[in-house]
């Protein structure tokens, strides 16, 4: 995070002071949670985190205010701010619509984001060291991704135009909240739903190869054709995201004794990756992507579905701020993205033509009326 924000690792003592700041900004405004969480409660948490951050804006002295160190300060703030939106938005979702009790957790001092979400989104606040550092590799590993992503490039967009910090990250987040972004790893977990209710031996891959054959001739599953969480725009190889989540899965498995769920997930990724390449003919390696352990991991750490893209949202808010800072500072001119018409072009007809009257005796008329 700090490396993102200041482009460089921080002496132990920039560390320290780094901390201490993200400390200082994680609380929300007096009465927010009330008016803003609970007055409106929804399970679309990405919604809460649009709506929560617009409303920020209001509790700011100085929102458009563009310089460097105001606007640094407005994303720090923005990055402790995350995670409490979000869980709490979670359990007031909770208790209204399923009945569950309220439990408003306040964040620790001492804690890092990763073990603030857990232990305040837990009813008891009890998590093992492991699943701390699963969840801490997981945010860092989607920070940031480059500015070629769509989430990303929205934020230098709308940045270029000279919008304030919230307007410009409230349409990062609406780029993210689309499933063919930020939900990818929701989609996966469906699918992975659907292989465990339809393949009976999770050990016989011959069964786990017809049914992915299924998926991609739109036989099974959502009948789009896609094995989800395999292939890359830019990675062919391997995703490195996707193999550091996928040596922390396994020690989470072994952890939580779903070695069994694992070895499918490993199956899935190599059968999947045959495939693919055979039946599509492509002439590049395919491999797993990041989203296709990082649902899997989600739910070993009992985090719900509806805080699948948020934890994105909290992770990637450390990247779209970097981002956001080098567009001010670079001072560039407005992003305007050039179109060109590759439709059929129709010659002009005047409508007199279309309606099948004479052109000619159209002019008259009109003219021996005046």
């Amino acid at each position: 995070m700090f490396l993102l924000l200041f482009g460089q690792l921080p002496t132990v003592q920039q560390l320290e002071d780094f901390k201490q700041i993200l400390c200082h900004f994680r609380s929300l405004p007096d009465n927010f949670v009330r008016d803003i969480i609970m007055t409106a409660p929804t399970s679309n948490m990405m919604n809460l985190l649009q709506r929560g951050v617009l409303t920020l804006y209001s509790y700011d002295a100085s929102p458009d205010d563009l310089s460097v160190s105001n606007v640094l300060r407005q994303c720090i703030q923005l990055i402790a701010q995350f995670p409490l939106i979000c869980v709490y938005g979670y359990r007031v979702y909770r208790h209204n619509d399923l009945g569950k009790a309220l439990v408003i957790r306040n964040p620790k001092t001492d804690l890092s984001i990763a073990e603030n979400i857990l232990q305040m989104l837990r009813t008891d606040g009890k998590y093992t060291e492991l699943e701390a550092q699963v969840l801490d590799v997981a945010l860092v590993i989607h920070a940031e991704h480059g500015g070629g992503n769509n989430s990303t490039f929205t934020t230098h967009v709308v940045s270029s135009t000279g919008t304030d910090t919230y307007s410009a990250v409230t349409a990062s987040l609406g780029s993210l909240k689309g499933p063919k972004h930020g939900g990818a790893n929701i989609k996966v977990q469906q699918m992975f739903a659907a292989i465990k209710a339809n393949v009976m031996d999770w050990e016989n891959e011959d069964l786990i190869a017809q049914y992915l054959n299924d998926i991609l001739d739109k036989k099974a599953f959502d009948h789009a054709g896609l094995i989800y969480g395999m292939g890359h725009a830019v990675y062919s190889l391997s995703d490195p995201r996707a193999t550091i989540l996928k040596k922390y899965a396994k020690l989470l498995s072994d952890e939580k004794g779903l070695q069994k769920e694992f070895r499918l997930y490993q199956t899935v990724e190599r059968v999947a990756a045959d495939l693919i390449t055979s039946r599509r003919k492509v002439f590049k390696p395919v491999c797993a992507n990041v989203d296709f352990y990082s649902g899997f991991v989600y739910s070993m750490l009992r985090i719900p579905e509806e805080l699948f893209t948020p934890l994105f949202a909290i992770s990637r808010i450390s990247g779209w701020s970097s981002h956001r800072i080098e567009e001010i500072v670079s001072g560039g001119k407005i992003i305007r993205p050039a179109y060109k018409y590759v439709g059929h072009h129709r010659d002009y007809a005047p409508i007199e033509e279309r309606q099948g009257i004479a052109y000619e005796d159209t002019i008259i008329k009109k003219r021996s009326e005046k």
